[in-house]
C-alpha cells in the first residue's frame, strides 16, 4: 500500500509539519497517526528553553524519558570549542562547558544535573538511578553523581585504550575546548570513498609490515577474549533497563556489536546473542563476515554501531547502523525477522536509535537515522516503511547527526543531534491538543 506524505514548512515561523496524509477539521484526538495509518508529528519548537547559566551543550550521546515523564540528556562537554566559550574568560557574553547529565521537564526547563564522564547510552529506572555508559555501564545517583553500582568489563580494550573511569572533569585552560578542539563532526568524516587519487603510492614495506603487525594483535586479544566472554569488552552504544523482567539489555561494539543480558539487581551476566540470533561463541572474530557495501549483501555478523530496545510484548529489537537493518529476536536471541532499511545508506547507517508508539500495542517503530537525518516510522509487524519525518537542516524539525530518540507516555517524541546540531527538540502528535493550538500559530499571517 501506498501513501502519499506531504511535508509542510511555515517559514514564518521556522515550523515543520511532516508525515501528513490527511488533514480534518476540528480534530480533537490524542491519536498519533492520520486516517492513513502514518504517524503525524509537529515540532513543538518551545522545549527545551534556553539553557541556564550560560551552558553550551555538547554532542548528545544519551537520551531517555523517566518515569515521569522528564527528559534525561547525556552530552559530550568535550565536543565545545573555543569559539563556543567567550564568556569564560571575559570576552563574550556566550557560554561556558555544561555538565555532561542534565534533567529536563515536560515544560523545558532545567531541574537538575550532575557531571560524569561522558560517554555513550543511557537509560533511567524507575527510582531515579541514571546508567550511563563510559567503558562499561555504572550506575549514578542522580542526587550526588557518586557510582553506585558498575557491571563488569574486561581489563583491556582491542586496540588498547584507557580502561576505567577518567579524571573528571579533565584538566583544561578556561576558554579553551576539552576535547581535539575540532568539533564533534571531526573524526567522523571520511572522504576516501568519494576522492579517489590514481596516483597514490601503494603502501611501502614499512607501512604493510604495521598493518601486519595491527592485525596480529588484534586477533591474539580476541582469541584471549573470545566472542562468548561473560562481560564488556568493547565500549558501550546502548543500554535499556526493563525492571519487569529485573534485566538490562546492553549492546556493546566488541566484534561489531553483540547483546548482552545483565540482571538488574545483581549485575550479573545471563545470556547474550550476535547476528540472526547466533549464540556468542558463534560470533566470527573475522572482519570479513562483518563487512557491508550499502547495498550489497547482508552481513553474516552485526556491522558496527549496535543499538537496541525492548517491546512490551517481549521482542527485541537490535538495529545494526552500519549495516542498515533491523534483527527482531525473543527475549532469549532466537531469532524471528530482518527489517532492512534505505539499504544504500553509506558511512554512519540509517538505523540508528530504536523507540515504540505509545499505544498498547506499540504498532510502530521511531527509527532514528543519523545519516540520512531523519525519523523513520515502520510498521512494527512487518517493518515496512509508513511514513517519516524531518531532513539534514538547522531549522526547528530539522536535523544534523540525529542520535538519539525516545518517547514519553502521550506519545511526544524526544530527539538528540551530535555533529553541529547539538541540541535536542521535540516533536508533539498533530492531533494532540498541543499539537493542534502549535498549528494555528503556525497558520496565523502577518
Amino acid at each position: 500500500m501506498k501513501f502519499k506524505y506531504f511535508l509542510i514548512t511555515f517559514f514564518s515561523l521556522g515550523g515543520l509539519v511532516a508525515c501528513i496524509s490527511e488533514t480534518q477539521e476540528g480534530v480533537t484526538s490524542s491519536s498519533q497517526t492520520t486516517a492513513g495509518g502514518s504517524p503525524s508529528y509537529i515540532v513543538d519548537a518551545s522545549w527545551p528553553k534556553t539553557m541556564p547559566n550560560l551552558w553550551k551543550i555538547g554532542g548528545i550521546t544519551g537520551l531517555a524519558v523517566d518515569s515521569n515523564d522528564n527528559v534525561w540528556i547525556y552530552n559530550r562537554p568535550n565536543d565545545i570549542t573555543a569559539l563556543e566559550l567567550h564568556a569564560e574568560v571575559g570576552d563574550g557574553e556566550c557560554c561556558v562547558m555544561p555538565p555532561s547529565m542534565i534533567h529536563i521537564d515536560r515544560n523545558g526547563n532545567v531541574i537538575g544535573s550532575f557531571d560524569a564522564p561522558q560517554g555513550h547510552g543511557m537509560d533511567v529506572d524507575s527510582e531515579g538511578y541514571v546508567y550511563l555508559g563510559t567503558d562499561t555501564v555504572r550506575k549514578y545517583d542522580p542526587n550526588t553523581g557518586e557510582v553506585v553500582g558498575e557491571i563488569a568489563r574486561t581489563p583491556e580494550r582491542e586496540n588498547g585504550a584507557r580502561v576505567g573511569l577518567p579524571a573528571w572533569p579533565p584538566e583544561r585552560f578556561p576558554g579553551i575546548g576539552a576535547g581535539n578542539g575540532l568539533g564533534p563532526i571531526a573524526g567522523f568524516i571520511n572522504t576516501q570513498n568519494r576522492v579517489r587519487n590514481p596516483e597514490a603510492p601503494a603502501p611501502d614495506a614499512d607501512q604493510l609490515a604495521r598493518q601486519a603487525s595491527q592485525q596480529q594483535a588484534r586477533m591474539e586479544f580476541r582469541m584471549k577474549y573470545p566472542p562468548e566472554t561473560p562481560m564488556i569488552v568493547g565500549g558501550l552504544e546502548e543500554i535499556r533497563i526493563m525492571e519487569g523482567l529485573n534485566e538490562i539489555f546492553i549492546a556493546d561494539n566488541y566484534l561489531g556489536g553483540r547483546v548482552l543480558v545483565f540482571d538488574f539487581e545483581t549485575l550479573e551476566f545471563k545470556r547474550g546473542w550476535g547476528a540472526y540470533g547466533k549464540p556468542l561463541a558463534e560470533i566470527s572474530i573475522n572482519d570479513e563476515d562483518h563487512a557491508y557495501t550499502p547495498g550489497g549483501a547482508m552481513a553474516a555478523d552485526f556491522v558496527g554501531h549496535l543499538t537496541l530496545n525492548v517491546s512490551d510484548d517481549g521482542l527485541v529489537y537490535a538495529a545494526d547502523r552500519n549495516g542498515n537493518r533491523i534483527h527482531v529476536t525473543d527475549l532469549e536471541g532466537n531469532f524471528i525477522d530482518e527489517f532492512i532499511l534505505a539499504p544504500l545508506t553509506g558511512i554512519g547507517g540509517s538505523t540508528g536509535g530504536v523507540a515504540f508508539s505509545p499505544d498498547p500495542e506499540q504498532q510502530h517503530l521511531y527509527i532514528s537515522d543519523l545519516t540520512n537525518n531523519k525519523i523513520w516510522f515502520l510498521d512494527r509487524a512487518t517493518g515496512e516503511v509508513i511514513g517519516e519525518l524531518g531532513r539534514m537542516g538547522e531549522n526547528a524539525g530539522e536535523f544534523y547527526g540525529l542520535h538519539m530518540i525516545d518517547v514519553d507516555s502521550d506519545g511526544n517524541i524526544y530527539t538528540g543531534e551530535v555533529f553541529s546540531g547539538e541540541r535536542a527538540q521535540r516533536f508533539v502528535p498533530t492531533t494532540s491538543e498541543r499539537g493542534q493550538l502549535i498549528q494555528q500559530v503556525y497558520n496565523l499571517e502577518y
